[in-house]
């Protein structure tokens, strides 16, 4: 009688949860600003409650580049502390696929499954996580800019405990897929905004995270959705993604334009996204009496304006936007569905070793929007 052999399922669970990955790996490694080094490194391990992804795509932020570039938002200056922890792996707009999964985690995940975190890595103690701002989180941590959330410019990354994680659909285009994060983050920007049916909204910028905003706008279905670039195939795309006007304030005076379009009034809505300061004096002079300004982008140098204007002149609503909180899902939903147009945003995809190049394309966005990079 041949013997029962009964499986050991602890050992098939085991095996199930990892793969064999090496001990070493290249990865774009940050010391200190403009210096940034290709080196060898070592692979992340999972613990218990610990993700390992191999990384399918990373795109480069703006916010990379302004890192790169030394801004004092993230190296710190006199009046703000050092906000990165370097050495640091660069890189948080990515998508992988699991590769390895903590004890804790395989009820919830297993080996294959393409996945997403997002940038944030809350404490989930503070006041704002608990009561449920996990995005404001007091002692957070981010990928791509501190050495213990290393991000997604290597071959593998980890996710630790308190990561947002979501799934991505198999069926979603490499291209569509890196463009989560940035997109999640251009839905909060619009909801913030809390556009009305009969509102004139003004957009300035029509960079990757701008286009996501479009897109999302357009969703809300303003009375006017306006876009404004210094670029035009820039224009081009935010036209074809929804906008009813787009303009060129290199061309033309877009404020007295806008007030020509609004009676004499303004815009109801003003959304900066382009990190420029010019843009926000432009804003405040463009919107109307008693309007929402949503300040989204991350500056290099600091802004003045008047805020008179602000104030006693207008009493307007200004209200930050800040990653993408809560909107994760939507995103990845809309995007697969073609509710959130992306087709033309991606304009370039290096292997990870041409990074320089890539941070060059962004540098200059001469014909360029997002450019992605492939491990």
């Amino acid at each position: 009688m041949n013997k029962i052999v009964t499986p050991d399922l602890g050992a098939l669970q085991k095996e199930a949860a990892s793969v064999a990955l090496p001990a070493k790996m290249n990865a774009v490694v940050a010391y200190e600003p403009g210096d940034y080094r290709w080196e060898e490194v070592d692979v992340p391990r999972a613990g218990p409650d610990d993700i390992i992804i191999e990384v399918e795509a990373v795109g480069i932020c703006a916010g990379d580049i302004k890192c790169f570039l030394g801004a004092p938002s993230f190296w710190g200056d006199k009046e703000q502390p050092r906000y990165v922890k370097p050495p640091m792996i660069p890189g948080h707009e990515f998508v992988g696929r699991a590769v390895e999964v903590g004890e804790n985690l395989r009820s919830q995940y297993k080996i294959g499954d393409r996945l997403i975190s997002e940038q944030i890595v809350p404490c989930d103690d503070c006041r704002y996580c608990k009561g449920g701002q996990y995005w404001m989180c007091e002692r957070h941590d981010l990928y791509g800019f501190q050495n213990n959330t290393n991000g997604a410019m290597a071959k593998y990354m980890r996710f630790p405990k308190t990561s947002r994680t979501h799934r991505v659909p198999e069926n979603m285009p490499l291209d569509a897929a890196a463009l989560i994060e940035p997109y999640a983050c251009s839905v909060h920007a619009v909801n913030r905004a809390n556009i009305q049916l009969d509102d004139v909204v003004v957009l300035a910028g029509a960079g990757t995270l701008g286009l996501g905003m479009v897109g999302a706008a357009r969703l809300k279905n303003p009375s006017k959705l306006i876009v404004l670039d210094t670029k035009q195939d820039r224009l081009d795309l935010a036209k074809k993604f929804g906008a009813d006007i787009v303009m060129n304030p290199l061309e033309e005076d877009v404020v007295a334009k806008i007030k020509e379009l609004t009676g004499g009034y303004g815009c109801d809505v003003y959304i900066e996204a382009t990190g420029h300061p010019s843009s926000v004096r432009q804003g405040l002079h463009m919107i109307r009496k008693l309007g929402r300004f949503v300040e989204f982008s991350v500056f290099g140098d600091e802004v003045t304006c008047d805020w008179s204007i602000i104030s006693d002149r207008k009493e307007l609503d200004v209200l930050g936007s800040h990653l993408g909180p809560y909107c994760y899902p939507f995103t990845i939903a809309a995007i697969a569905d073609g509710r959130l147009p992306v087709e033309g945003v991606v304009t370039h995809t290096l292997p990870l070793d041409q990074w320089k190049e890539g941070f060059d394309l962004m540098k200059k966005g001469d014909k360029s929007i997002k450019t992605v990079l492939i491990p």
